[in-house]
């Protein structure tokens, strides 16, 4: 067996430790409303800083990995995650929300986010990227899977501290693994890539744009393709981790829907979201990218539409949405992904991509501050919800325009910064 297919496994494991961290403040966030008094909006806050540095700091890792390696910055990672989560349970004012939950787990998992897993593909894997990233980028759901019911039962048993002990211990164990098994680059257990069938030399704008994460943003910014790609992938966020991930199992509650069950429903997803996001990988590999997202794009934002009507008529249909949106949960990774590659070079996918990845996380951090003020001022998600979808037609509509494929030529030096 290729080391290559380690050292995805190893990926596998921190993206879904990762998942799990970042799950848990949709378990917390009503009984820290129950026992501390903040309100809806209040914990969105907080959430909202989390899943905005997770973005930003995307393509400064990048950066730091090509520089430091692999390894060494995600062990720093997981060991900001372990600490900061566990001393979070002892938190008993709305600033150490903000901290530890905010700007610490934020940081953390701003490293160990997808960009990692373009990163790990491109460099292990010659062939089979598109699924193998397909395969990555489920493990968000596999997290959630795995956390999310054992979590609800833990705190409706034994409280929300119990919780952040779990999460924490799990982070910890990755910790482990990776310390034994994750290796930088094929070259260092005397390999090829996955596939190669010869050594290829290193490209002078890898260690230039790696080294240059602003300036690969200012490289990219001259391209069209680039903002279509920040832009759709921006309601892509808005639509998936930013409201469903943050703001489901509370509006679950709303509806009378015990915190356990509302927690299984998203674990229902997850599962769906395994199968439909190793299956988009594998469709990229043989299918045009840009229609792809154009038909992921379009039926979420149908389901969101559909979604108000399904919590209250509780669970025969929400039970239909969890399928159907489950499916179509993060499938817009691989052909981004892809596209990203394709238009910008193999090589650049790591900055290129994270600054992608940052507007993703944007948009999911203005949903998770904006459907926590709705609710706050409203009452309810319902707008929430509609927003949401008609922002997924419009990318579906938006998509249509990266017809146009090239590949954009390699920045000068005037485009290249000084090394991070």
């Amino acid at each position: 067996m290729h080391y290559a297919w380690i050292v995805a496994a190893v990926t596998f494991l921190i993206l879904l430790a990762t998942a799990g961290v970042r799950a848990t403040p949709a378990i917390l966030m009503v009984p820290l409303e129950h026992e501390f008094g903040w309100t809806r909006a209040a914990i969105s806050g907080a959430i909202a800083i989390n899943i905005a540095l997770f973005g930003l700091i995307g393509p400064f890792a990048a950066s730091l990995m090509s520089r430091y390696g692999l390894r060494r910055i995600v062990l720093s990672a997981l060991a900001l995650l372990a600490a900061s989560v566990a001393l979070s349970s002892t938190m008993h004012a709305q600033w150490q929300l903000t901290l530890f939950w905010g700007v610490l787990v934020g940081s953390g998992t701003g490293v160990t986010a997808l960009v990692l897993a373009a990163i790990v593909v491109n460099r292990w894997f010659d062939q089979r990227r598109g699924l193998v990233l397909g395969i990555l980028s489920a493990a968000n759901a596999t997290g959630q899977l795995v956390f999310l019911p054992l979590l609800a039962q833990t705190v409706t048993r034994h409280g929300w501290r119990s919780a952040t002990y779990i999460v924490a211990g799990a982070a910890a164990a990755v910790f482990l693994v990776v310390l034994v098994w994750l290796k930088d680059r094929p070259a260092d257990v005397g390999l090829l890539p996955y596939g190669a069938l010869a050594r290829q030399p290193p490209t002078p704008a890898e260690p230039s744009v790696a080294r240059s994460p602003l300036g690969g943003l200012f490289w990219a910014a001259r391209s069209r393709e680039f903002w279509i790609l920040a832009g759709s992938f921006f309601v892509c966020g808005a639509s998936t981790n930013g409201l469903i991930g943050t703001h489901l199992i509370p509006a679950c509650m709303d509806h009378g829907i015990p915190e356990v069950t509302a927690a299984g429903l998203l674990a229902a997803m997850g599962v769906f979201d395994l199968v439909g996001t190793t299956a988009s990988g594998w469709l990229t590999d043989r299918f045009n990218s840009r229609w792809l997202l154009f038909c992921y794009y379009g039926l979420r934002g149908v389901s969101l539409l559909f979604l108000p009507f399904a919590l209250a008529t509780r669970h025969i249909w929400l039970t239909g949405f969890a399928v159907f949106y489950g499916l179509d949960w993060i499938a817009t990774v691989p052909p981004t992904v892809r596209l990203t590659a394709d238009t910008f070079g193999r090589e650049n996918v790591g900055v290129v991509y994270g600054w992608i990845g940052a507007s993703h996380q944007l948009g999911a951090s203005l949903a998770a501050l904006g459907a926590g003020v709705i609710r706050t001022s409203l009452g309810d998600y319902r707008a929430a919800f509609w927003i949401s979808g008609s922002l997924c037609l419009l990318a579906a509509g938006l998509l249509i325009a990266t017809g146009r494929k090239r590949t954009l030529a390699q920045p000068g030096p005037e485009m290249i910064g000084a090394p991070a």
